[in-house]
């Protein structure tokens, strides 16, 4: 139908060129003009619709998820606004020159004019939109992350560790933050879990990158990259961060440590706070809710807010309460520390 519609109009322009040109020369040379007008139009037309249907093809693929909502609205907005400027300017000039230059002239203005307002408007669509009170917040969103070294990239580990919130607000950790959509996706599967424990964890993670939005000096945009030839998280992240230089944000110690193999920038919130804050030693008496049986007969298990487990002996019975609990031992693990005590009371 496009390439149908781009002909009819086509053979329409040239046969009306012809027609004229022909005129000028003679009255028979008219029809004679007006019909190798029709036939070039018709050539033509059709090859030029052919390339307009392409490209509308291709357009919503290669064009549309480069760019963002906003600046599809606003490039709009720009394009219409230019037209009718353009036809504001290209009115006096049909006036004043004759038709057969007048027309294609003011054609041309219009055309100028509209792409050069939709390109000006599209560049700026946040300001513009924020003027008039219809500013988006973020996330941005990109469908590809080639090269951006300043960057970070979030595994889902760091999300629910929220530590990473707290080093932005700090200033520590401020820039671009990278959340891949495959990584939210996980949070969710995580937060919709059956077991209360992991559903908990998936939904601070998720409650930490929103949070994240609202920080000075930190833009967290989404990364609509599923790289499909790796069918892992970990892969997928290793993947991105190789290629883009950006700063892995993980808390996950073998994927940090396959990370550091491949020569990527690894940031781990966990071992930062770890480091700087006051360790509970034995004998200091902390709160725990206990959240579930343990391993061994009578022992219950319980987390601190950065996630630390607790094992908690003969404290089975208090499952679902909040004890206060003597620490007696702490261990070191690749996956963090590990405390271990009794029951105070």
């Amino acid at each position: 139908m496009m390439v149908e519609a781009t002909r009819l109009l086509v053979t329409l322009t040239a046969t009306a060129v012809g027609f004229m040109v022909g005129s000028k020369i003679g009255d028979s040379s008219a029809v004679v003009g007006a019909t190798i007008g029709a036939g070039l139009g018709y050539v033509i037309g059709g090859a030029f619709g052919r390339l307009v249907r392409r490209a509308l093809d291709v357009a919503p693929s290669a064009i549309v998820p480069r760019v963002s909502g906003p600046q599809l609205f606003a490039g709009a907005f720009g394009i219409g606004l230019g037209v009718l400027i353009g036809l504001a300017l290209g009115l006096p000039i049909v006036m004043l020159m004759p038709p057969e230059v007048g027309w294609p002239l003011a054609a041309l203005v219009v055309l100028l004019i509209a792409a050069f307002a939709g390109t000006v408007f599209s560049a700026r669509a946040d300001e513009l939109l924020a003027s008039v009170g219809l500013g988006v917040r973020k996330p941005l969103a990109t469908h590809r992350l080639d090269s951006d070294p300043k960057s970070f990239l979030i595994d889902s580990s760091a999300a629910i560790d929220g530590r990473l919130l707290d080093l932005a607000r700090s200033g520590l950790a401020r820039g671009r933050h990278w959340v891949p959509a495959f990584v939210v996706d996980e949070l969710q599967a995580i937060a919709d879990s059956g077991d209360p424990h992991r559903r908990r964890r998936g939904r601070r993670g998720l409650d930490v990158l929103e949070s994240m939005r609202d920080v000075n000096g930190v833009d967290l945009a989404i990364l609509e990259e599923h790289v499909p030839e790796y069918p892992e998280v970990d892969a997928k992240l290793l993947a991105i961060a190789e290629r883009s230089e950006a700063t892995l944000v993980t808390t996950d110690h073998n994927l940090a440590a396959a990370a550091g193999v491949r020569g990527i920038t690894v940031l781990n919130p966990h071992l930062i706070a770890d480091s700087m804050r006051p360790q509970a030693a034995a004998g200091d008496v902390i709160e725990v809710a206990v959240e579930k049986v343990g391993s061994e007969p009578g022992q219950g298990v319980g987390y601190l807010d950065d996630g630390t487990m607790v094992v908690i002996e003969q404290a089975e019975p208090a499952v679902g309460e909040t004890v206060e609990v003597r620490v007696s031992n702490a261990v070191r693990t690749q996956m963090g520390r590990m405390l271990f005590g009794r029951l105070a009371a």
